[in-house]
């Protein structure tokens, strides 16, 4: 899903892959958050890449990444994209674009840091600016509750948690609303970035 194009506002780009409809679940939230930021925001499965979706990733000024957590890393879905990356990748096209990235797994924990930090690297390579979900932890207290915001705890982007036998429509509401949170961060911080390159 995307919008018309306007220059003058960010461009986001939700790039993941999904297995089970989890995860394309929560890059819907993810894209509903820039918009709410007034960002245009287009959700791209990265399973099945056109020339044209490839040109979109190009010109985006941000790139949001989402994978499910898969025996502890991203999922061969998502690796293969990368790898498809090599040469955007040596050329530099993403260079100095914001990136951001967010995860699933059906257990609580499930080794989804470990997945986050292998999408932070695959940014870093690309040489782009990391954005951190920008919460404290939710749900660490007596008085906190599995529908905070950041009910897992993670710092580095987004991790969702979502059992294994329910279909994407019964993705947790606080881990929708935690993408959607780090949606709208990385569109502050692209206009931020625009802004000034514009008055450099």
């Amino acid at each position: 899903m995307s919008d018309v194009i306007d220059r003058d506002r960010p461009r986001v780009v939700v790039a993941h892959h999904s297995g089970w409809g989890h995860t394309a679940a929560l890059a819907e939230a993810v894209a509903d958050g820039a918009r709410l930021a007034d960002a245009t925001a287009t959700t791209l499965a990265v399973d099945h890449i056109t020339e044209e979706q490839w040109a979109l990733l190009d010109e985006a000024d941000a790139i949001v990444f989402g994978s499910p957590t898969y025996m502890g890393n991203v999922s061969a879905g998502f690796q293969t994209f990368a790898e498809l990356t090599s040469r955007r990748c040596a050329t530099g096209a993403w260079r100095d674009k914001v990136a951001a990235g967010f995860v699933n797994s059906g257990s609580k924990s499930g080794d989804k840091l470990q997945t986050l930090m292998s999408l932070a690297v695959f940014a870093a390579q690309h040489h782009m600016h990391w954005v951190n979900l920008g919460l404290g932890p939710g749900w660490n207290s007596t008085t906190g509750s599995e529908q905070d915001l950041n009910r897992l705890g993670f710092f580095l982007g987004a991790g969702a948690q979502t059992d294994t036998d329910v279909s994407a429509a019964h993705v947790h509401k606080s881990d929708l609303l935690t993408c959607r949170h780090l949606g709208s961060r990385v569109a502050g911080v692209a206009a931020q970035l625009l802004a000034g390159r514009a008055a450099a």
